[in-house]
């Protein structure tokens, strides 16, 4: 089973910090799932917004990126600060 984590305001959006689950099997790549999320959850777009960066075991990928059910997905928004 995949393992997401949500950071700052994602994880607002989904009420946890993470949560794991089977990936559909139609499903094979970081884009899908976005999309996949976004609706499922009823997000409004929040995921599919350029700035949400994804990291697939600790690595920042770019996308679309293949992923399986063994991996670790992070959704990162941007980091704002001084």
């Amino acid at each position: 089973m995949a393992r997401l984590l949500f950071f700052g305001r994602l994880m607002d959006a989904f009420g946890t910090s993470n949560e794991t689950l089977a990936l559909p099997a139609n499903i094979a790549d970081t884009s899908a799932l976005r999309s996949w999320l976004d609706n499922d959850r009823q997000l409004g777009g929040i995921l599919l917004e350029k700035t949400v960066r994804v990291a697939i075991n600790d690595t920042i990928v770019s996308e679309p990126w293949p992923i399986a059910d063994s991996d670790e997905i992070a959704f990162l928004p941007p980091v704002g600060g001084g």
